[in-house]
């Protein structure tokens, strides 16, 4: 019989923290053998002979996390918002050094969210206007979220691939604000309000038609299936993987 896999979860007192350790812990082939909180060390990790650490802290203190548990030969699932390319391209440096550890980044970890980003790609060359609406709990700490980014680059990708001009705009008087975040040239606009959990809208329009794509998370458990698919995936995968897209598609 195969051994579980041993897995830290760093930020294991925050509300993701303790629903990751609660998922970890009923699952059969995985093994919880260290809870840090964010005052925590990897340390804790290597000597509980961790394999894994899935990280869930915040943004000033996961890059020095992941740093460490790369540089002690850990695998590592970051669900930490705040790795942008610069963050991501200094991921790949701490790499070089450790060529089989895998990294898996990952902006949204709800396997609905993961297909809605895939779904908007495949969209995006049908149409001229296209805007995304992001609505969360007004806990939230970064605005727009790390989902909506990455699913406005995806789609910018795919507009400059095919030679899709600018969204078109003719605004010339607006508040500060009103037409939401420039994200690679698709207007982002954030919702933060009592009562929502995680939710993105993209809307494409073309002549005489529109499509809408949204998914909505209404508990963390939705974001469980996906960090156990990358826990289970990481080691597997060496060097960075940024995002579950390909995880969904392992062949």
């Amino acid at each position: 019989m195969t051994a579980p896999l041993r897995v830290a979860v760093t930020g294991a007192a925050g509300r993701m923290g303790q629903t990751v350790c609660a998922a970890l812990a009923a699952a059969p082939d995985l093994e919880l053998v260290a809870r840090i909180d964010e005052d925590g060390s990897v340390a804790d990790a290597v000597r509980a002979d961790a394999q894994v650490v899935v990280d869930f802290t915040g943004p000033d203190v996961s890059p020095g996390l992941v740093h460490e548990a790369v540089a002690a030969g850990l695998h590592c699932v970051v669900g930490t918002s705040g790795y942008d390319g610069t963050r991501l391209d200094e991921v790949r440096g701490w790499l070089v050094g450790s060529p089989e550890v895998g990294v898996v980044v990952a902006p949204n970890f709800a396997l609905g969210a993961v297909l809605l980003m895939r779904f908007a790609r495949e969209a995006a060359p049908h149409f001229e206007s296209v805007e995304i609406v992001e609505l969360h709990h007004p806990d939230k700490v970064d605005a727009p979220s790390g989902t909506a980014v990455a699913t406005a680059e995806g789609i910018a990708r795919v507009r400059e691939s095919v030679g899709l001009g600018p969204v078109p705009d003719a605004t010339t008087t607006t508040r500060p604000g009103a037409r939401g975040a420039d994200v690679s040239g698709i207007p982002v606009h954030a919702v933060r309000l009592r009562g929502l959990t995680a939710h993105e809208v993209v809307l494409f329009g073309g002549p005489g038609e529109t499509l809408s794509l949204r998914h909505d998370s209404y508990d963390r458990q939705s974001f469980m299936p996906g960090v156990l698919l990358a826990v289970r995936s990481v080691a597997n995968r060496p060097g960075l993987t940024v995002g579950l897209d390909a995880l969904l598609d392992p062949a």
